[in-house]
Parts: C-alpha cells; structure tokens; sequence
C-alpha cells in the first residue's frame, strides 16, 4: 500500500520536509517512490504538485494526517471530488 506522508528534510532546528509517496513499510528516511510536494512549517510555505497527487490518491494512496491537513488547505479534495462527478 502507498502512503502520501512527510520526509524530514533540513537541518537540526530547522526542520522543512518533502511531501512524498512512499510504501508503507519503508521508514521515514527510506526510498520513495515519488516527491509530490514540500511543506516548511516555519515560514508556512507550501509547495504541492496536484496532479501528481491527485494522480496517486486515485490509484488508492492514503494520506496521513498532516499531509491530509495540508491538501485540505490547499483544496485538493474539492478538485478530487469535482473530478469524480465529472466522470459519473
């Protein structure tokens, strides 16, 4: 199974992490299949490559929590449903 979660990136203190698709049981730190995105949690910013993600939530990857928080904001859910109804 494939998860959407964060991979710790940066340097002790200051700490910014690259959204990626990864199997589940890879660590943290392991090889991923694909980056999707990049979250800085200290300036906020945030960077998410939608297609792809939209890509890998429609072959059934599951988002953690956060990752969930973060595409909410960023209303990646609406454009996945609007997709849906599309098709239907």
């Amino acid at each position: 199974m494939v998860k959407l979660r964060l991979k710790r990136c940066g340097r002790k203190q200051r700490a910014v992490y690259r959204i990626v698709a990864i199997d589940v049981r890879s660590r943290r730190e392991g090889r991923d299949l694909s980056k999707v995105g990049f979250y800085d949690p200290i300036t906020n910013q945030t960077y998410l490559n939608l297609p792809a993600i939209l890509d890998f939530l429609k072959k059934g990857a599951q988002p953690t929590r956060t990752v969930h928080d973060i595409s909410k904001k960023a209303g990646i859910f609406t454009e996945l449903s609007l997709n849906k109804m599309k098709l239907n």
